[in-house]
């Protein structure tokens, strides 16, 4: 082999070898995002089908890391990243489901098109049938 050859043989292997060293160096592990909070919510949901449709709401909003309902106590507890999302975004995300959020009504055109059952002015529930 010529010595140039050997050169440039050489000058490729230590490329090489800078490049994998430098894409090593480029994985790092991620520093851990702050702690989720929680935040509860007294909601106007009434039936199984509410929890389903409000906990399959929040899991889309960015930031939510879960999303529980009591259907009982109507309660809604929602595990969050404040870097992410604040509850105020919470709660319109709640409203633009259909659902009042504490003491903020619910949209209108999102609750109009609730199924009859998921309707607080129900008369199933409110026991004027």
């Amino acid at each position: 082999m010529s010595s140039s050859l050997k050169s440039l043989f050489a000058a490729l292997l230590l490329l090489c070898t800078a490049q994998a060293a430098q894409a090593q160096a480029k994985v790092k592990v991620k520093a851990k995002g702050p702690a989720t909070e929680q935040l509860q919510l007294k909601t106007s949901a009434v039936c199984d089908m509410c929890k389903a449709r409000l906990e399959k709401a929040l899991a889309y909003e960015k930031g939510v890391q879960q999303a529980t309902l009591d259907v009982p106590t109507q309660m809604l507890t929602v595990a969050y990243r404040p870097d992410k999302t604040s509850p105020a975004a919470l709660r319109t995300a709640v409203q633009r489901t259909g659902y009042d959020a504490d003491d903020q009504p619910a949209e209108p055109r999102a609750y109009d098109r609730l199924p009859d059952c998921c309707k607080k002015t129900n008369a199933i529930h409110t026991g004027t049938e």
